[in-house]
């Protein structure tokens, strides 16, 4: 799957094919809606993908899906705001982070790299949107169905998205340099650095 999905990619957009970064491959076989967990963890709700551990200092996050159920049953996803409205909405609402917490995030190996100020925004932002019921609710949003055998690609740290329904599902992450997109000002992190007015990595 990690194969076809990297070919998929560079067919489809072949302006990143020497650009991308190849992160983890994930089977997802249980049942979404079933799932008990904290509402960080919580992918029911709306929110946009940020890794506490895993920190990209800036980098995009594409993700290649694709629905293999095999007893017809669709995944179902909600697609919520434009990343810009979701930024304008929380992020002056974020502490800026604490100097030299980085550093000993990195020392402590709680992170695998160097977490930007960016990450931490981004961070923030995702932990804010989960656990704010009111937005869960009256953000603007519709409902996507994914039948069984098909594929898509989603910049996740851009796509305000929350996955409902649904069970065996394949994932590809794999990690874009901001410089690689074609107009870069709509890159999460060039939205954001506009809207706190400094740069961010």
């Amino acid at each position: 799957f990690a194969n076809a999905a990297e070919q998929l990619v560079k067919n489809i957009l072949p302006r990143y094919a020497n650009q991308l970064t190849i992160g983890r491959t994930s089977f997802r076989p249980l049942q979404v809606s079933n799932r008990k967990t904290s509402y960080r963890k919580d992918d029911k709700r709306l929110h946009i993908d940020a890794f506490p551990s895993a920190p990209n200092q800036g980098n995009r996050i594409l993700r290649v899906f694709c629905n293999i159920n095999p007893e017809g049953a669709d995944r179902v996803w909600r697609l919520g705001e434009p990343f810009e409205t979701v930024a304008e909405r929380f992020v002056n609402q974020i502490k800026p982070p604490i100097p030299g917490s980085a550093a000993a995030l990195r020392f402590l190996r709680i992170t695998k790299s160097y977490r930007t100020a960016y990450d931490h925004y981004m961070l923030r932002m995702h932990d804010q949107m989960k656990a704010d019921e009111r937005y869960q609710l009256d953000a603007k949003q519709q409902e996507v169905r994914f039948p069984p055998g098909s594929s898509w690609i989603v910049q996740t740290d851009h796509v305000s998205h929350a996955a409902m329904q649904g069970q065996f599902m394949l994932e590809q992450t794999f990690y874009l340099p901001v410089g690689a997109m074609l107009d870069e000002s709509q890159a999460p992190l060039r939205v954001l650095e506009k809207l706190l007015g400094k740069e961010l990595v």
